[in-house]
């Protein structure tokens, strides 16, 4: 039998403000640098395809790495893979600072993908490690997503202020600082948390046999990845065919995650009394009635605030109810092989996400709402699938 790892001496407030900063610190460096993306070909002297991979290439490599670091956290433990995560991501944004030209911009973007990737399965192991059986697990994830909804607020409108006073450079000079201050915390009081026993030498076999995973994986994919062609999208809507400055775009951006943040204080409720498979049904069917305003809007009007950032609004709401459960009903059971498991499911997440959302954006046009009506209608529709059957599973 698994033996339980040393309980956590922190209080819930010190436990986040220790662990936050390593998952904000993953999702800040996908957009807080999006109010230049739209200049980038011109610094970097490349075309938009580059700077949009630079974006797509961090979400890909944040999974993918996660299936590396999962089991080594397993393995040697929470702390080093994180402190090390930490470390890199730090170095690889002090670097993206200097760099001047395309192709080492797109190679140190892939090794803060894998410092980030290496803090985020840790930060996540451990705290399925400690909360997995307390009362304050469903806290602490409720928590993290409405933190989290406040990266996609801050961040664009961070990242304009920055750019504007200290130019684009200091965007990801800010980035390493915050690590580097988020791993000195992280040395002084992240003590080790990962079971004392061999548990990493079960298999993770039944991982990938469990249809409850694979179905909320898959509703964790279609809502953040609704979010991600989203902030790919938004920058040449707004900018480019609205007419938004940098920083009014920041401040028409931001209300998408106020109303995620609005909805994360009530949604504990709404999560009570559907259950987890109600939660992420409606979840998935608010993603395909802004899909359904997000189409009027593009066919009977103009890029506007009403026509794309109203029906984001609907979506928001969405993916609140989605990601509040999706850890939940997709992780439980192997709370011994928690590093995998989770590694495995943000895998999942960035793989679907970076790959079927990039091609939604190079397919479909990333100056228009296609992309996101599309990636949000196709997506929404398969984990209602994978529901269904889920549910007829149960009751054979």
């Amino acid at each position: 039998m698994p033996v339980k790892p040393p309980v956590w001496a922190s209080s819930l407030p010190a436990a986040l403000l220790l662990m936050a900063p390593f998952d904000i610190l993953a999702s800040l460096a996908m957009d807080i640098y999006l109010p230049v993306v739209p200049a980038m070909p011109g610094m970097l002297g490349t075309s938009p395809a580059v700077v949009q991979l630079t974006l797509s290439l961090y979400m890909v490599v944040l999974g993918l790495g996660q299936l590396v670091f999962g089991p080594v956290s397993d393995r040697i433990g929470r702390r080093p893979v994180l402190i090390g995560g930490a470390l890199l991501f730090a170095a690889a944004s002090f670097a993206l600072a200097a760099t001047s030209t395309a192709v080492p911009f797109v190679a140190l973007r892939f090794l803060q993908a894998v410092g980030a990737s290496a803090a985020l399965v840790a930060t996540f192991a451990t705290v399925r490690d400690v909360y997995a059986e307390r009362p304050e697990g469903v806290t602490i994830y409720g928590l993290f997503s409405a933190m989290l909804a406040f990266v996609p607020a801050l961040g664009p409108i961070a990242g304009a202020v920055i750019a504007d006073v200290f130019g684009w450079r200091a965007i990801f000079a800010t980035l390493g600082a915050l690590a580097v201050l988020a791993t000195l915390n992280a040395l002084l009081r992240w003590h080790e948390t990962r079971p004392a026993t061999a548990a990493a030498r079960r298999s993770a076999l039944p991982i990938f046999r469990s249809m409850p995973f694979w179905t909320y994986s898959l509703g964790f994919s279609a809502a953040m990845g609704t979010f991600f062609v989203f902030f790919s999208t938004a920058p040449r809507v707004l900018i480019g065919r609205a007419g938004y400055s940098e920083f009014a775009f920041s401040l028409a951006f931001a209300t998408a995650a106020v109303v995620m943040i609005a909805t994360t204080r009530f949604a504990k409720g709404f999560v009570a009394r559907w259950g987890i498979a109600g939660s992420l049904a409606r979840g998935m069917l608010l993603l395909l009635a802004g899909a359904f305003l997000l189409v009027a809007g593009q066919l009977f009007g103009a890029p506007s605030f009403m026509t794309f950032i109203l029906p984001m609004w609907v979506m928001a709401v969405g993916i609140v109810f989605a990601v509040s459960v999706t850890a939940n009903g997709a992780l439980q059971g192997f709370d011994d092989v928690a590093g995998s498991a989770v590694a495995l499911y943000f895998c999942v997440q960035s793989l679907i996400v970076g790959i079927a959302g990039t091609l939604s954006v190079v397919l479909l046009g990333g100056d228009t709402a296609w992309p996101l009506a599309a990636f949000a209608t196709i997506m929404a529709l398969l984990v209602l699938a994978a529901l269904a059957v889920s549910r007829r599973r149960a009751r054979a």
